[in-house]
Formats: C-alpha cells, structure tokens, sequence
C-alpha cells in the first residue's frame, strides 16, 4: 500500500479500526474491482493530505470477507468511516474527489 494507506486484515480489524482513538476511513475493495481501482489514486492522496487527522486503510474484501459481511458490505467500492470504533458514515461506489474531501470536512467538523 502506498503513501498514508495501510492494509487491514480480519486479524487486526480490532486493533486498527474499533480501537483506534479518531477518524477512520476504511477502503473495502477487490483486485478485479474497475471502480476500486480507479479510486485508489484519490485514496492514497488524501490519505497524504490528512495524514495526522484521519487513519487510512484498505480491506480487500476477497481475503477478508468475514469483515467485509459483518458490516454488511453489499457492493465495492465503500467507503466506510468510523469514529473511536463506531461507524458514522458510509460511501458507496466510486465518487467524486471533491465529495470525498466534504465528507471528510464535514466528519472533522
């Protein structure tokens, strides 16, 4: 994984995400995903962009599908965003960079 983006597997889904203190985003994605891979790019840049702010990471949902089923997970890409373990928001499909950038804004507050 590039630049701010980490992966995230089942075996540390706890510690990364419903642990973690602030702002998580998590990617849940696939290899053979168009869409996924074509926000990829947006991802890592603003994973740059708020490094310090918000924790990023990715789930291939083909690896980890016990995950990506527990949070029901029906289509890929999503963008999932969880607040000091708590999930708060979610995207889903490939969306627009500035759209992105208002969520996480608007999730800093």
């Amino acid at each position: 994984m590039a630049g701010g983006v980490n992966g995230v597997t089942s075996a540390n889904w706890d510690s990364e995400v419903l642990k973690a203190q602030g702002l998580v985003m998590v990617d849940f994605w696939a290899t053979w995903c168009g869409p996924c891979r074509m926000i990829a790019p947006m991802v890592e840049k603003l994973a740059g962009e708020y490094a310090g702010k918000v924790k990023v990471l990715k789930l291939n949902t083909d690896e980890n599908p016990d995950v990506a089923s527990k949070h029901g997970i029906m289509g890929i890409p999503t963008l999932m965003f969880f607040r000091d373990g708590k999930k708060v928001d979610q995207v889903v499909g490939a969306v627009p960079e500035g759209a992105l950038r208002s969520k996480l804004d608007s999730l800093l507050g």
